[in-house]
């Protein structure tokens, strides 16, 4: 599962506009034609993300017609994440939160990446993909079960029997078994642009710098060794 895709055939790669899906793009476009898919679902910081996307699509130079944003409003309607209902509050923290093994984090959005693949699949069996490259960490898997390397071993065999692109077309994760610093330094490696990239929850003018995601990031650039390029609220 970790392979590269053959680099004479198009890969979609999913850029949500973090850092993990930076660095996840950044690879793909070495080894061959990339096409850029960005999914918005109803979450806070929706058009901060957007904006991340095109700056991402634009460094990249991925051509109009090889960027897809779709809409996913459904995951909104359904709610059930502090991301997506503004009843419920981003949890804040001092420090990055303890994992507790199998305990359902507010900013969950049910099943969220299996939306966003399918859509993606949708689409490489249209376009003639040959992979799916996201940018999942199996190091966040214990509040977010779709990013296990199991549920990805999984959903390629979906597409295998549910598709007719068959075993042609593979969900590839080439960052899964890093650490957050790691992706960080070997992003520097790539000349990965992260001063493009978000990834607070909450705010979208600067990042707050206390949800999780902020925080993770934080200790990312930390242990690197190397200051975040993006602004937090001071």
């Amino acid at each position: 599962m970790g392979a590269f895709h053959n680099p004479a055939r198009l890969s979609i790669a999913l850029v949500s506009g973090g850092m993990d899906s930076c660095l996840a793009a950044a690879i793909a476009c070495r080894n061959g034609p990339c096409a850029f898919l960005h999914v918005t679902y109803g979450q806070r910081t929706a058009r901060r993300e957007h904006k991340a996307f095109l700056d991402l699509a634009a460094f990249f130079e991925v051509p109009e017609n090889l960027r897809l944003v779709v809409n996913l409003e459904s995951l909104s309607m359904i709610g059930g994440s502090a991301l997506t209902d503004p009843s419920i509050s981003v949890p804040k923290f001092h420090e990055v939160p303890a994992d507790e093994g199998g305990e359902k984090p507010a900013t969950y959005v049910p099943f969220r990446n299996a939306h966003i693949i399918a859509t993606a699949v949708s689409w490489a069996e249209v376009i003639g993909a040959g992979s799916i490259s996201i940018g999942a960490v199996a190091e966040d898997s214990a509040g977010y079960p779709d990013c296990r390397p199991d549920f990805y071993t999984a959903f390629n065999r979906l597409i295998a029997v549910g598709s007719y692109a068959g075993e042609s077309l593979r969900v590839e994760t080439p960052v899964i078994a890093m650490t957050k610093s790691e992706i960080v330094k070997m992003g520097l490696e790539l000349n990965a642009p992260f001063h493009l990239t978000w990834s607070c929850y909450e705010r979208e003018d600067a990042a707050g710098g206390q949800c999780d995601s902020c925080l993770r990031r934080l200790r990312a650039f930390r242990q690197a060794g190397i200051k975040d390029p993006i602004p937090y609220v001071s």
